[in-house]
């Protein structure tokens, strides 16, 4: 299977395999007006498989969104058909509303205009801890 390169855009590559539709999701890509393509599986001397996403337009990404969701994406921004940038992820430190809280007691359950803040308490385990209740994250799909 062929696909294209692109002009102008942006390029997430080494993506782990299976993860290129949480990218999607959390980028809100569906929203945009421009080609989008998802490459799922394909092979990859580094990582056996992986799974790459190709925007046709340059847009704000939301960083911490892609460093939480798999930090070894590395994100490649195209210009007149070649990389004139490239930015390598990491776990991030604070997530905003990327997580919700689950504690029902939690301020935002009640207050819902507040923003959903986490802050990282352990970088191996992928874990945060909501910065209102204390309550650790749990969410597997990002595992």
């Amino acid at each position: 299977m062929n696909i294209d390169g692109i002009e102008n855009g942006i390029v997430l590559d080494h993506i782990k395999a299976g993860k290129s539709m949480l990218v999607y999701q959390y980028l809100g890509l569906q929203n945009l007006n421009s080609p989008v393509a998802l490459i799922q599986n394909c092979s990859s001397g580094k990582m056996g498989k992986k799974d790459i996403v190709k925007i046709a337009e340059n847009i704000d990404l939301d960083l911490n969104v892609l460093g939480y969701i798999d930090p070894g994406i590395t994100v490649n921004y195209i210009r007149d058909g070649k990389r004139v940038d490239k930015a390598c992820l990491s776990l991030p430190e604070t997530l905003k509303n990327v997580l919700n809280c689950k504690n029902p007691r939690c301020i935002t359950s009640t207050e819902q205009e507040l923003p959903q803040v986490f802050k990282k308490i352990e970088g191996k385990k992928r874990q945060y801890r909501c910065i209102y209740c204390d309550t650790i994250a749990k969410n597997d799909e990002f595992e």
